[in-house]
């Protein structure tokens, strides 16, 4: 019922592709995309809500002087399954024509779950998508195995520091990322709290971290990205991208719950930038931890970071400092790594308070195709951080 009625095989926008006239019939090809929602009250009450969803998602319109014919027929959505799950909870999954979200990531988060948001009682909870739509979104530029072929790190996971903490000044900060990579760290970011502040301006923090991590590269002979945090207002976001490319940067953090999804995409798709992009979870955290309202764990952090362009996404770890469970972790995981129309594969990024001891439990849930996330673990094992990230790879590189 979500399947391609007119897969053509091509990975483009289908919104601007040559119509055979100008009625709505003719408009619409027939492929649409499926949300299923998690409703929550009685049967009577959950089937009326999953009936609302269909036009408060799209026509917005009530449904007796909504007009007859394609409107209702193709552009309200549908409901193509209905089912009780348990403990007072039902399953809707409702179809939508692919053409009522342009094609862009913005109006298809809209379709999803634009006003129902504010309902209470629905959770998103999966997505299934058609070839067709997920051609319209070009998706992460590397992937894990353009990251891996990046890096030069074919098999193991991946490594992240964290520099931190606030308040230190960019001259400190570049000495700490200079130690990190001397000790063999794959990849060192900006804290997420990193801006442009009186204390660490950005340019400056950017140029002298980049300029640390080069320099300890050239003495390892190893690949390492410094990514800046370039999360920032909608008309800085691209200027500080291309100027952290022009000081060294070689990768990007952005934080779409801040600077809005599309910022990932945005990133992404500028081929004069062509770096990696993390996603990470600031201001989402309310999207996902109710049981009853929101989205689940794996589609926001598996399913859409992947559509709107990440190469990786940050979430908080099970048993760290944040309420994730070790089941919701392994949804995203998986969410990162099924089929999509051939887009490639991501890598979870789980952190959050997370110590070197765990990078066996991680690795047995995870297997190796993970970025692990480190911030102030890499503190602990001694004042030597150089000596601290050694060990640590050392650690990772026998799992």
């Amino acid at each position: 019922m979500f399947g391609d009625k007119h897969l053509d095989g091509t990975r483009r926008r289908f919104d601007n592709s040559p119509m055979a006239g100008t009625n709505l019939v003719d408009l619409l090809s027939g492929v649409r995309f499926g949300v299923s929602y998690l409703l929550s009250g009685g049967e009577k009450d959950a089937h009326l809500k999953a009936k609302e969803i269909c036009y408060e998602q799209t026509v917005e319109f009530p449904e007796d002087i909504t007009p007859a014919g394609p409107i209702a027929d193709s552009i309200v959505g549908k409901i193509e399954e209905f089912s009780a799950v348990g403990g007072g909870r039902f399953r809707a999954r409702i179809s939508y024509a692919i053409e009522c979200t342009a094609g862009t990531i913005v109006q298809f988060l809209n379709v999803v779950f634009g006003n129902t948001s504010m309902q209470p009682g629905v959770k998103v909870e999966r997505l299934f998508l058609p070839n067709r739509l997920i051609g319209a979104f070009r998706g992460p530029r590397f992937g894990r195995e353009g990251l891996r072929a990046f890096l030069g790190v074919p098999s193991r996971p991946l490594v992240c520091a964290a520099l931190k903490p606030m308040g230190l000044s960019a001259a400190e900060l570049a000495e700490q990322a200079y130690k990190f990579a001397l000790g063999g760290i794959d990849l060192i970011k900006d804290d997420h709290g990193l801006s442009d502040q009186v204390f660490c301006r950005f340019e400056e923090r950017v140029a002298r971290c980049a300029e640390a991590v080069a320099r300890a590269a050239s003495r390892t002979g190893r690949r390492l990205l410094y990514m800046p945090n370039v999360t920032a207002p909608a008309d800085r976001l691209l200027p500080g991208a291309y100027r952290a490319k022009e000081l060294g940067a070689g990768a990007f953090m952005v934080c779409p719950g801040l600077a809005g999804m599309d910022a990932v995409r945005v990133l992404a798709e500028d081929d004069s930038i062509g770096l990696p992009v993390m996603a990470h979870p600031a201001f989402l955290g309310s999207f996902v931890t109710s049981e009853e309202i929101g989205f689940s764990h794996g589609a926001l952090f598996g399913q859409i970071m992947r559509l709107s362009g990440a190469d990786m996404t940050v979430f908080p770890n099970w048993g760290g400092r944040f309420s994730f469970s070790r089941e919701e972790c392994r949804q995203i995981a998986d969410a990162c790594a099924e089929e999509m129309g051939g887009m490639r594969t991501i890598f979870p990024a789980p952190g959050g308070g997370m110590t070197t001891d765990r990078a066996q439990d991680m690795r047995d849930v995870y297997g190796r195709d993970f970025v692990l996330l480190m911030g102030g673990g890499l503190h602990r094992h001694s004042p030597d951080l150089t000596r601290n990230a050694e060990y640590f790879m050392e650690m990772v590189s026998s799992l």
